[in-house]
């Protein structure tokens, strides 16, 4: 693990590290410094890049977290396109809001029906948990739905602008059972078919199910 944000942007550091699942998290971080990190790190889609009020957070996915994700997208794309539903895959884009003070980079993200500078439903994948907060995030970045994988089952959490403070525990957001967002998907063959590790078995049992 490196010992600070000087270190990990040093190039050398980049290239050592050999952890499927290491994590870098640093607090006193501006905006500024947030910036040129993104930036340095464009070209490398290896890392997942966290901000809330000066902490940072980066991430390197396992294998096993990078399939997960890779099957969720997959399956809730095929689900997308036999529903003829309009979706626009907007994947680990960076969404950021520096009057907010917060970014993210999330595992997958999508705009439902018309295309937006900020995604409908947001996917994250939690191998191991998070130092940051994502919910807050999100929240202050006004997505409104967040499915968050962990344990092998997805929690729906849906966001509530109107009752925020019936959320407190939840930054806002309500867990749900089904997706408003798409309220026919069945969210348990989704976790089910995500744990088959054979992509044509895992899409074949989806599509027979829906």
């Amino acid at each position: 693990m490196v010992s600070s944000l000087k270190e990990f942007l040093d190039d050398s550091q980049l290239t050592q590290i050999d952890d499927p699942e290491e994590k870098f998290v640093t607090s006193g971080v501006n905006w500024q410094m947030y910036e040129a990190l993104l930036a340095k790190l464009e070209d490398n889609f290896y890392y997942r890049i966290t901000y809330l009020d000066g902490i940072l957070e980066i991430v390197s996915p396992s294998i096993r977290h990078e399939n997960i994700k890779k099957r969720l997208a997959i399956l809730i794309e095929r689900y997308l396109y036999s529903k003829r539903i309009r979706f626009s895959p907007m994947g680990s884009s960076t969404i950021k809001k520096q009057l907010k003070q917060a970014g993210v980079e999330p595992d997958e993200c999508y705009c439902i029906g018309e295309k937006k500078n900020i995604p409908d439903l947001a996917i994250e994948v939690n191998i191991t948990s998070g130092s940051i907060e994502k919910l807050e995030i999100y929240r202050r970045l006004g997505v409104a739905e967040v499915w968050i994988w962990q344990f092998n089952r997805l929690r729906l959490y849906h966001l509530r602008e109107e009752t925020p403070s019936e959320f407190l525990d939840t930054y806002g957001y309500e867990e749900i059972k089904l997706s408003e967002l798409l309220p026919e998907l069945n969210i348990v063959l989704l976790e089910q078919c995500v744990q088959i590790s054979d992509e044509i078995e895992a899409i074949d049992q989806f599509e027979q199910g829906v």
